[in-house]
């Protein structure tokens, strides 16, 4: 059989032509070429964190399935138009690096331990990226959908022996004067919330910052002042919520929003800017095995892609780097008869497994668990698996903890869903996976096929012609 037809005419096709799709190197080198000599004035660096490769390829498939259009990330390599490369996540601590090491990598360019951002085991400090560029002229901002104060985005910014150190880091983004500071967590900020009661929100306003605490102040910004916008208690809610809830979408922004309102704030500046751009909540729904906040909120990401893209395009002067810090619990379309119209079934839901266990206690009856999950996914589940999923809710309490403090039964529910959707997974946890990295723009010809995580710092610096000597 000719192997074209092979792959047209089987379900591995169906489900998995988005990652066999031929990736031209030698045409996409001879693209970043075009760019060589040619200084990237501005750096727009997006992190989906936490993003196996599985999460891309279900992201891009589901777009596929649904709109008839690849991901935007997956029409860069069909079009070869970025260089490419696998990426070595590991921390200094373990070959499974958390997100503080992982941004300490870039932010740094130095391995650190899990836990740490951007000071070695020894208490060594590593001047992070973002202070290197502000000391070089630039501007620097940073966006994402979990709290602002969060690993990913301060591993670019500050220094602190813990990454749970999240209302100190809130004093260093002031100290520091970034330009644009855009997330969740209004808690590391507001006198009420905090510990020692500072009122983080004046400080930044006194300080010369528009302070947005919702999407609609956002969306009217002065881009002449730096912008502090912090919206809700903790991290944004997931896409898919947001997308099904009319008071979520006119409070909260979405990540391709924040993304736009940072850029315009940022790139008439004469000697241009920094911008990280975090889909951090990508991660926390592997964590949960949440396949409605993991797909939308990927998808969310995809769209800030194509909003960076078109500015470099128009700029002709700005590197983008698209990549994750590290995989998270590995999941993929499982294979079996009904995989395609199991998959097809998350065109329909509604809402996240956050969303759906979140409404439920020792009260909730049978019925009532049925009638949730019917109405956020479409799916009948038995009176045997509704009965599993109550009795978790006896002896719930809420501790101490990043991802699911309150121990709800996100596994479970994902393993319900499974034979409903054909999506498993391998873990709850980071993985010690290579992970995809594309870079376009001047600086793109630098990129080798395999690289550490800490090379990016170095290729940052090199392709905008800043001086490592601070």
């Amino acid at each position: 059989m000719n192997r074209r037809n092979f792959f047209k005419n089987t379900t591995v096709s169906a489900l998995g032509s988005t990652l066999l799709t031929p990736f031209n190197a030698l045409e996409a080198a001879e693209h970043a070429l075009s760019f060589k000599n040619k200084k990237a004035k501005n750096i727009i660096m997006l992190v989906s964190d936490g993003m196996s490769t599985g999460t891309l390829n279900m992201a891009d498939l589901h777009l596929r399935r649904h709109t008839g259009k690849s991901s935007n990330w997956m029409q860069l390599y069909n079009d070869n138009t970025v260089t490419r490369a696998l990426m070595d996540t590991a921390s200094a601590s373990s070959i499974v690096t958390d997100s503080a090491a992982a941004a300490s990598s870039w932010g740094g360019g130095v391995r650190v331990p899990n836990g740490s951002l951007n000071v070695s085991e020894n208490g060594e400090e590593h001047m992070p990226l973002w202070q290197k560029f502000k000391k070089a002229g630039k501007k620097t901002g940073i966006v994402t959908t979990v709290p602002a104060t969060h690993a990913t985005p301060a591993g670019f910014c500050v220094n602190s022996k813990s990454r749970n150190a999240q209302e100190h880091i809130a004093e260093l983004y002031l100290e520091h004067r970034f330009d644009v500071v855009m997330g969740g967590a209004q808690k590391y900020f507001s006198a009420e919330a905090r510990k020692d009661k500072k009122d983080m929100f004046s400080a930044f306003e006194h300080a010369g910052y528009q302070v947005f605490k919702n999407r609609v102040e956002m969306l009217h910004a002065n881009h002449k002042q730096p912008i502090l916008g912090v919206f809700g208690s903790d991290a944004l809610p997931y896409s898919i919520d947001r997308e099904n809830d009319e008071n979520l979408r006119t409070e909260y922004p979405s990540l391709a929003e924040m993304t736009q309102t940072a850029i315009d704030a940022m790139n008439d500046h004469k000697q241009g800017f920094t911008l990280l751009v975090e889909g951090g909540k990508v991660d926390w729904a592997a964590h949960g095995n949440d396949i409605a906040g993991l797909i939308y909120d990927q998808i969310a990401f995809d769209e800030t892609i194509k909003i960076a893209i078109d500015f470099a395009k128009k700029d002709n002067e700005t590197l983008v780097i698209i990549t994750t810090d590290h995989g998270n619990a590995n999941p993929g379309v499982i294979y079996g008869g009904n995989a395609n119209e199991n998959f097809d079934s998350i065109q329909n839901y509604k809402h996240s497994n956050e969303w759906i266990l979140n409404g439920f206690n020792p009260n909730t009856s049978l019925s009532q668990i049925k009638e949730r999950i019917n109405h956020a996914n479409g799916i009948g589940i038995t009176n045997n698996e509704a009965q599993s999923i109550i009795r978790y809710y006896d002896d719930l309490v809420s501790e101490d903890g990043l991802y699911n403090p309150r121990h709800l039964p996100f596994g479970l529910l994902a393993d319900i869903q499974k034979k409903y959707n054909s999506v498993g997974w391998i873990s709850m946890q980071h993985s010690a996976d290579y992970v995809e990295l594309a870079m376009f723009g001047p600086g793109s010809e630098l990129l080798k096929p395999f690289v550490k995580n800490t090379d990016l710092h170095y290729l940052m610096l090199e392709a905008a012609a800043v001086k490592n000597s601070f």
